[in-house]
């Protein structure tokens, strides 16, 4: 028998006739023959509510008994799944993480799947249970503790159980139809993907798209685990949604598949560095150790052995980074003229792996904005992506100019 996977996030099960919705899509999976894992969220604004009674209770909390109470919430919704589908005359039950078991690190709020054994699901299928409802997010350590897996983490479970099933399919139900060329709240002549490459989508969740967290596409593109993303508040069928899926499964790839932002960006730039073998390890050492999330990095060019350092991190992260560059240079591991931080700044970035093999991608960007009257303050490129940091007040423009430019409208 087939197993399909199927993952409802927060917003999919936000109450009890949502839930029932959600069950209505799964009874209609194994109808087709399938013996169908589902992947449970917590209902929507749960975990919120679960975070802020531990951080209440004790501001230095234990890590450990953080994962047990906020866990709690997929295994709430994981409960009511199962006594819906049950209503329904599907065999169903529930599993939480350590029953499967879901193998994880023993990194609490942050721990990463290491194995996922079949045996107890496949003994309940063989059995007669159709249906495995999963409490996504969580599993369990060596130590025999609940683990979390961080926010997002029921995407990542959903594909990690896809790939250690064999699963036709991991679709993933949300409040959005599918993964669309820019964000339709900006752009309203974005249009929805029918089918995305894994390199895309994977730069598309790292640049700013929210539609997949990307530790799942990554797992996905590892283990050639097929996802769709579709949308919990319609009917659908088996082409609906978008498909996420292999170079190779695309027959006609554009030039450009996406545009994708982030607002809450900041640029800051260390003036007069002393330029130095090792000086790159001094300044972005200190930052790692601090948590700071560094992406664009620009050197300029050294005069009379100095250089200013440019890079960009998120708005929420400035403070902790001035804080770990401050104490650098007073332990003398670095020695630099001045810190200067501009909070006011988004990054906007253009993504395809179409641009492997066509020229001329970053001339048009640099042409469309300049067109604009926006300046750009950093300029990054991978082999399928071009990023920019611009002033925040122009993110909406450049953002619309350049799906406009490279005829998203027109993507299929």
């Amino acid at each position: 028998m087939s197993v399909l996977v199927m993952k409802f996030g927060g917003t999919s099960v936000a109450d009890l006739g949502r839930i029932r919705n959600a069950a209505q899509k799964v009874r209609r999976e194994v109808e087709r023959g399938h013996d169908v894992i589902v992947i449970v969220s917590a209902m929507s604004g749960k975990t919120n509510e679960l975070v802020g009674w531990v951080e209440e209770t004790s501001p230095l909390f234990d890590a450990r008994e953080y994962d047990a109470v906020v866990s709690s919430g997929e295994n709430i919704t994981a409960g009511l799944m199962a006594l819906t589908l049950q209503e329904m005359d599907v065999p169903a039950r529930s599993w939480q993480g350590w029953q499967v078991p879901v193998q994880t690190t023993s990194a609490h709020s942050a721990a990463r799947i290491e194995d996922i054994p079949r045996a107890n699901i496949d003994q309940k299928f063989a059995e007669g249970m159709k249906v495995a409802v999963v409490a996504g997010f969580q599993g369990i350590s060596p130590e025999g503790r609940i683990t979390t897996l961080g926010r997002g983490g029921s995407d990542t479970t959903a594909v990690a159980f896809a790939a250690a099933f064999d699963a036709v399919r991991c679709d993933i139900y949300t409040d959005v139809d599918g993964v669309y060329t820019t964000d339709p709240r900006i752009e309203d002549k974005a249009r929805k993907l029918d089918r995305i490459a894994f390199e895309e989508m994977l730069e598309l969740a790292s640049l700013g798209a929210k539609v997949l967290q990307t530790r799942s596409v990554e797992l996905a593109m590892r283990y050639k685990v097929k996802l769709r993303v579709l949308s919990s508040f319609e009917d659908t069928d088996e082409n609906s949604g978008t498909l996420v899926c292999d170079e190779e499964d695309i027959m006609e790839q554009n030039v450009v598949s996406g545009i994708a932002y982030q607002r809450d960006e900041a640029k800051m730039t260390l003036i007069s560095v002393a330029d130095r073998p090792g000086i790159a390890a001094a300044i972005f050492g200190p930052l790692a150790q601090a948590g700071v999330n560094v992406d664009m990095i620009v050197q300029n060019i050294s005069e009379e052995g100095r250089t200013d350092m440019t890079f960009s991190c998120p708005v929420n992260q400035v403070a902790r980074a001035q804080d770990a560059l401050a104490k650098a240079k007073e332990a003398g591991d670095i020695n630099f003229h001045d810190m200067v931080a501009d909070t006011d700044v988004a990054k906007v970035s253009v993504v395809g792996i179409g641009m492997r093999s066509h020229t001329g991608v970053a001339s048009r960007m640099f042409e469309v904005l300049a067109a604009e009257g926006i300046n750009i303050r950093v300029i990054t490129t991978s082999e399928i992506k071009i990023s920019v940091l611009i002033d925040r007040k122009y993110m909406e423009l450049a953002v619309q100019a350049l799906h406009d430019a490279f005829e998203l409208d027109n993507a299929a």
